[in-house]
């Protein structure tokens, strides 16, 4: 029998996890609740994230899910994470979900994380990118009505988990794990294996432990800040993250393993487009959070802090419809589409917006673990920045609560290229964000921090 390295660190790993030591009730004053629902769709539905699809999906290489864990501090307070293999949750769909989860168990959107994975093998969610897809109004109807099915999957979760709630011990460590790539600064056709890859990036692997009061492992929430586009084919699957958690389930028997998307916009796992590529980064991941959970962890107080605010971004003037016109007759393809929708939008109402007003910032602190969470695509650079203001461990999550647009940091604004204006045109963006956002989210990433402190 051949040695297999990664097989021997979760054997290892999930042997120490599971061997831990019983922690007394009193020790651990948090409570826990997991949920988990298979929102694989049950039949054949157009997959998000590619313009070049061209027909709905064909089968499955594994199953999708949302994942819900509730948290209770010593104090009573509460917050709900939802981890999900899908593209982003749009505003509309966030915002009433949370409304639902606030009617009917009293959490404020403060309380709440809806993250995703951003796999790109997962279906279309609402009315998001529409105009890059070339579906007909009957996959629409589907579309839609998986949507509602899944909102009201993610409420009942919601519940299941907080009827969970049992005494739990909460711990945090970040690893390390060498996939991502930052896609702007490097030909992925170029790539070879003694390449030396340039712009900057995010190798944090952040790990949160939940531990029952017997010392078995409940649930292991973990990130990584790279885009989920090793495959392109039309078989629903989590990419990567999704064989990431297989992995740790595997080794963790009775476990959930939930993953959040980082601040990768700009990252790529390359090379990329096979299934064994998928499944050897999702086992890499998976031996990196494994190493940490192998390791002595930082133990949290069951102190939970949560803040949340919307601010207003500015955008350059936008474009008129002469412009718009000449754009659209000299396009083909999402290009000629996207601006063509964006010319009706304009004809409709008379005015393109100058401005987006709901961007979320939101932070937790679990006892002295910080959690940062950005809606949009998040370049890495706005995680490069938020570690040095608020700290090196802090967890920073991209692709929470609002899939906007993207999110360029200045620089990258500058450079301008696909993350920097083109893509505002699929999330129906006018034009480009007016220089001074970075500093605008940082800001009220620090205010937040703070708030939560007092």
């Amino acid at each position: 029998m051949k040695y297999d390295p990664i097989a021997a660190v979760f054997v290892v790993a999930a042997f120490c996890a599971m061997s831990a030591p019983p922690v007394h009730a009193q020790e651990t004053p948090w409570k826990a609740g997991v949920a988990r629902a298979d929102i694989t769709p049950q039949e054949p539905l157009w997959l998000a994230g590619y313009a070049a699809r061209n027909h709905p999906s064909e089968g499955m290489l594994h199953p999708l899910w949302v994942k819900a864990l509730a948290l209770e501090d010593a104090s009573g307070g509460r917050g709900l994470l939802f981890t999900s293999d899908i593209l982003g949750y749009p505003k509309d769909v966030a915002d009433r979900i949370c409304s639902r989860i606030e009617a009917q168990f009293g959490l404020t959107r403060a309380q709440i994380i809806l993250s995703a994975s951003h796999t790109h093998s997962a279906p279309v969610i609402g009315a998001s990118l529409r105009c890059m897809y070339t579906f007909d109004d009957a996959e629409e109807v589907k579309l839609l009505a998986y949507t509602a099915w899944l909102e009201d999957r993610i409420v009942a979760l919601a519940g299941e988990a907080l009827a969970n709630l049992r005494p739990a011990a909460l711990s945090s460590g970040n690893g390390v794990a060498r996939i991502a790539v930052n896609r702007r600064n490097n030909n992925e056709r170029a790539l070879t294996p003694t390449t030396v890859v340039d712009g900057p990036h995010d190798h944090a692997v952040p790990v949160l432990k939940i531990t029952r009061s017997d010392g078995t492992v409940a649930a292991v929430v973990f990130g990584y800040a790279c885009h989920a586009t090793v495959l392109s084919d039309y078989l629903w699957c989590g990419d990567y993250p999704g064989f990431a958690q297989i992995a740790l389930e595997e080794a963790h028997p009775g476990a959930t393993a939930m993953f959040f998307a980082g601040c990768g916009a700009d990252q790529n796992a390359l090379p990329r487009r096979s299934v064994a590529l998928a499944r050897q980064y999702g086992r890499t991941l998976a031996a990196a959070v494994m190493r940490v959970c192998d390791e002595p962890m930082r133990p949290l107080e069951a102190q939970l802090a949560t803040a949340y605010q919307e601010i207003t971004l500015a955008l350059t003037p936008p474009p008129d419809a002469d412009t718009l016109r000449e754009r659209a007759a000299g396009s083909g393809g999402y290009a000629q589409s996207c601006t063509q929708a964006l010319l009706d939008t304009l004809e409709r109402q008379g005015t393109l917006p100058e401005a987006y007003s709901w961007y979320p910032v939101q932070l937790w602190r679990l006892g002295g673990q910080t959690l940062v969470t950005l809606g949009g695509e998040v370049v890495v650079a706005y995680a490069i920045q938020v570690k040095e203001r608020l700290d090196d461990d802090a967890f920073v999550m991209g692709y929470a609560n609002n899939l906007l647009a993207y999110i360029p940091s200045e620089t990258v604004l500058a450079e301008g290229g696909y993350e920097g204006k083109d893509a505002q045109l699929i999330y129906g963006i006018p034009n480009a964000w007016k220089p001074g956002l970075e500093a605008q989210i940082l800001n009220a990433v620090t205010a937040l921090y703070q708030e939560s402190g007092k």
